[in-house]
């Protein structure tokens, strides 16, 4: 399973939720006894050019999976194992895209 995750990005202004968001990745990581590090980044110009209007935001391997919520340890974990953009749900999770984040 590690194999297929290369990287594993927190976008974050520096607020609680994003403070937070990035401990449960870690934690969550910790769990499925995947070594990896966990970039912290909160660059403004860099959380803009994601184009989300929200934040904190959950890359895996360069795609969107999560944006504005920080969902519990067990959602975390599914995310990490399925490293599945489809599971972004548009709107409702914070997003403007209507769920067709896409990082080139």
């Amino acid at each position: 399973m590690s194999n297929r995750i290369k990287s594993i990005k927190i976008f974050g202004s520096g607020c609680p939720a994003c403070h937070k968001l990035h401990e449960l990745v870690k934690e969550a990581l910790a769990q499925l006894n995947i070594n990896i590090e966990v970039e912290y980044i909160q660059d403004m110009k860099k959380i803009l050019e994601l184009g989300v209007m929200s934040v904190p935001v959950l890359m895996i391997n360069d795609k969107i999976l999560l944006v504005g919520q920080v969902p519990s340890l067990e959602r975390i974990k599914e995310l990490i194992n399925s490293n599945d953009k489809s599971l972004v749900n548009g709107p409702a999770n914070g997003c403007s895209c209507g769920g067709n984040c896409q990082i080139s």
